[in-house]
């Protein structure tokens, strides 16, 4: 992931080439359109972000408390422009609405769990990253990201006996002397 020294948004479309610039822009627009109040734009990760400012949600990112919690985020990547959308991986019900939609308007979605990547404006569904933007405002992202987090408190104690579990196959005498591996180890 390519990385900007920018500390304003000015700043990084400034040092974007032309076409790239234009893009990036035009997609900012669309999520400057469709935000809600109460989150901020500024630089974040060395791409533009778009979070939960401290004033709104004081814990901040549960990784580093000193971030903003980060709602997403625009970027010109080496070999493609990107953005990321943490309201669609952070909630299962989004991506599906997401991806229904993204379908429906007849483009080809590229994505990962939260990155859309894109070489040219015309790859993506405007219409449709401006609706899911515009459906998540910072209180209901505050809320998907608490309850991930919850549940994902929750998971380790289950995950850590399941695996102590597989951990301990049985093991026949015959299957440990037949393996060369088993019997250099002994």
């Amino acid at each position: 992931m390519v990385q900007s020294k920018a500390t304003t948004v000015k700043d990084y479309l400034a040092g974007l080439p032309e076409d790239r610039r234009t893009a990036i822009q035009a997609v900012r627009e669309v999520i400057l359109e469709n935000l809600d109040h109460e989150f901020e734009e500024g630089m974040q990760y060395g791409m533009i972000g778009y979070y939960v400012p401290h004033s709104v949600y004081p814990p901040g990112y549960h990784c580093d408390p000193r971030q903003p919690l980060g709602f997403a985020c625009l970027a010109s990547q080496k070999n493609h422009m990107a953005l990321y959308l943490m309201c669609v991986y952070g909630d299962q019900n989004q991506r599906k609405w997401f991806e229904a939609e993204w379908k429906k308007a007849g483009k080809k979605l590229d994505m990962g769990k939260s990155c859309v990547r894109f070489k040219k404006l015309d790859d993506l569904a405007l219409g449709v990253i401006g609706e899911t933007i515009r459906r998540v405002t910072a209180r209901k992202f505050i809320a998907i990201c608490e309850q991930a987090l919850s549940s994902r408190q929750k998971a380790p104690a289950k995950k850590a006996a399941t695996a102590r579990k597989a951990a301990k196959p049985a093991r026949s005498k015959k299957s440990a002397t037949k393996s060369p591996r088993a019997a250099a180890r002994r």
